[in-house]
């Protein structure tokens, strides 16, 4: 029997392609290894500094360390805004798997409204670089904070972190001069040094808290640590200390701040206070104030809502924004404007009969004393608060000297050093009514603002100002809040500050200051009430601001007028006369007037100054002054035309 070979198997076939296959796969091999060693070489030896780095950067990290924001006291080191220990809820967004579900549930474990998923969500986009935390809630509670420990594990990239918060410990009395700082916004991002305020959170955002930010906030230092690949910090490395802010001295008395809360009672209005001899700020009180700590941590909508829907407008700073009728305070401005100009002298007179006409006009513009005061002079014009006599110093002076003369009073400026968000006013002018009316202006204008209604406008802090510069019979020094920075006095002499006022003749200042002091202590003065048992020289001017205007024939009678309609009370002062240590303004709102509601403000504020602050250095005081009052009450009610 024959054997065939089989031709599916060849042997030799078999072990050929065998050979092929093992020399092509050692070639293969010996070339991946190659390969895989020339990767090696290159990432060790190669780019050995680059990855290097690299990984030192996912070991290492730095940290900014926040400074301590600087403190804030009043002029006697009482403490007015300070830092407290807190805990706040941080968080990184590269680190967080899912913003929206990590957002969800810290809502859900901290019991937040619903909606303020959207307000974290804004809240983590405000950083200033990648990998910094942002902070979403200030202030945690123990409560809060048990929670996310013990939910830790859910919530990588979330961290509470200890940091100090803004605290100020009388919120409400001095909200409107301290102001308070708040979360830094986008805006503020664009604005500010990042390396500056790198871990740092808040921002002043009013007052002074803002005025003085550059040197209450400090620089900011880091630190350089090694974290464990869930991002815990396993030791320090390096560190640079922050800088803590300086700490801040104000001119504020706290006492005479708290007195001026109190003594407007609630009621609308403001008191400010200035010792002219240097231009500090004593006291500069607007009421009704707020809680200004509850924007430091964030202010929830409702209560932000509740703020600006109040119709007392307690965020409104009424001290150095609110914009008033001057009244009848303007006149002793008006009566040192005319001697200036020397339109008028001390001695010369005016003849009231009751109102003032204009040549051939028919109008009458009346005295508030409807049967006249006689015969005037510009003391006892002072004292009456005759209208009559500055119709007619108004008239030949003419809007564009009563502008400038007003003006040097600081009357339409912004005069303080250091006073943030502080309102100009108006002090009207010929040129001004042609650019914002396109209108020419009108003798019977000219009457308005020499008796300080029109269009002329001033704010309480104006007008304390311009008395403390009458007060120095013309001599100017800039009204400031900063007494110290970090334990260092500032000077006296600021830039800037405007000429001082000088008269013909010298001797005319206390004329001025005779007619106001008759304001007070006179048998005739309008506020001779408030002068029974002063114990010290002190002069003033009371004043009465129209909220609209009557008609030619027309009587005001406060009790057919809605109560928001009804007339300011408006009062100035300045005392001792002869070495003045305060000047006051004071305005409150739709209360009548100002004779009979804001003197008695004025006085107690000097009363307090001189006899309790400051009673060791109050010069010997002057015999009981008590004015005899006579029956006749008409002159305590001061009116407008």
């Amino acid at each position: 029997m024959r054997l065939h070979r089989n031709p599916v198997k060849d042997p030799q076939r078999e072990l050929y392609v065998y050979r092929v296959r093992m020399l092509l796969a050692v070639v293969l091999v010996v070339l991946l290894t190659g390969l895989l060693g020339a990767r090696l070489y290159y990432l060790q030896v190669v780019q050995h500094e680059v990855y290097s780095t690299r990984s030192d950067k996912n070991r290492v990290r730095v940290e900014p360390l926040p400074p301590s924001r600087g403190l804030i006291y009043d002029r006697n080191g009482e403490l007015l805004a300070e830092n407290l220990p807190t805990y706040n809820l941080m968080l990184v967004r590269e680190r967080v798997d899912d913003l929206d579900d990590t957002l969800r549930l810290l809502v859900d474990l901290l019991e937040l409204p619903e909606d303020e998923v959207e307000s974290l969500r804004a809240r983590s986009r405000q950083r200033q670089r990648p990998y910094q935390p942002a902070l979403l809630i200030s202030d945690l509670n123990e409560l809060q904070i048990a929670r996310l420990a013990v939910n830790r594990y859910r919530l990588p990239g979330v961290e509470v972190e200890a940091q100090f918060l803004r605290h100020y410990p009388d919120s409400e009395i001095m909200s409107h001069v301290l102001g308070y700082v708040g979360r830094i916004n986008a805006q503020e991002l664009e604005r500010i040094d990042s390396g500056d305020y790198a871990g740092t959170h808040y921002i002043g955002k009013t007052g002074v808290e803002l005025s003085y930010e550059n040197e209450l906030h400090g620089k900011a230092g880091l630190r350089k640590v090694e974290a464990n690949a869930r991002g815990r910090v396993l030791r320090e490395l390096e560190r640079e200390d922050s800088v803590s802010g300086k700490d801040l001295k104000l001119t504020i008395d706290k006492p005479l701040q708290q007195l001026a809360f109190d003594l407007l009672d609630g009621r609308r209005g403001a008191i400010v206070a200035i010792d002219p001899s240097n231009g500090q700020i004593l006291a500069l009180a607007s009421v009704p104030g707020f809680d200004t700590n509850q924007f430091v941590t964030g202010i929830n909508v409702k209560d932000y809502r509740a703020l600006q829907q109040d119709i007392d407008l307690p965020l409104f700073n009424r001290a150095i924004r609110g914009s008033y009728p001057a009244g009848s305070t303007i006149k002793p401005f008006m009566a040192i404007a005319g001697l200036a100009s020397e339109v008028i002298t001390p001695d010369k007179t005016t003849y009231d009969p009751g109102y003032y006409q204009l040549p051939n006009d028919d109008r009458r513009y009346r005295n508030w004393l409807r049967w006249g005061h006689g015969r005037v002079d510009m003391e006892r014009s002072l004292a009456v608060s005759n209208n009559t006599y500055y119709y007619s110093l108004a008239h030949d002076l003419g809007i564009d000297r009563i502008n400038e003369q007003l003006s040097r009073f600081g009357f339409g400026q912004r005069n303080t050093a250091d006073v943030a968000g502080e309102g100009s006013a108006l002090l009207p002018s010929r040129d001004w009514k042609r650019q914002r009316f396109n209108q020419s202006w009108y003798p019977g204008e000219t009457l308005s603002v020499g008796i300080g209604q029109g269009y002329l406008q001033v704010t309480p802090l104006q007008l304390a100002t311009a008395t403390a510069v009458l007060a120095n019979r013309g001599h100017w020094v800039k009204p400031r809040l900063a007494l110290e920075i970090g334990g260092e006095s500032l000077a006296q002499a600021l830039p800037d500050t405007p000429k001082d006022i000088v008269l013909p003749d010298e001797g005319w200042w206390d004329r001025v200051f005779s007619g106001m002091q008759k304001v007070i202590s006179g048998r005739e003065g309008t506020a001779r009430r408030t002068g029974v048992g002063l114990k010290y020289p002190m002069a003033g001017k009371s004043g009465t601001a129209q909220v609209f205007s009557l008609g030619q024939n027309e009587q005001y009678n406060a009790s057919q007028i809605r109560e928001r309609l009804r007339d300011h009370a408006l009062f100035v002062a300045f005392a001792p006369t002869d070495e003045p240590k305060i000047a006051v303004s004071v305005i409150v709102e739709n209360a009548g007037g100002g004779s009979s509601h804001a003197a008695g403000l004025a006085r107690a504020m000097s009363d307090f100054w001189l006899l309790e602050r400051n009673a060791g250095e109050l010069p010997e005081s002057p015999a009981d002054q008590t004015p005899e009052i006579p029956s006749d009450e008409a002159s305590d009610v001061e009116a407008v035309p």
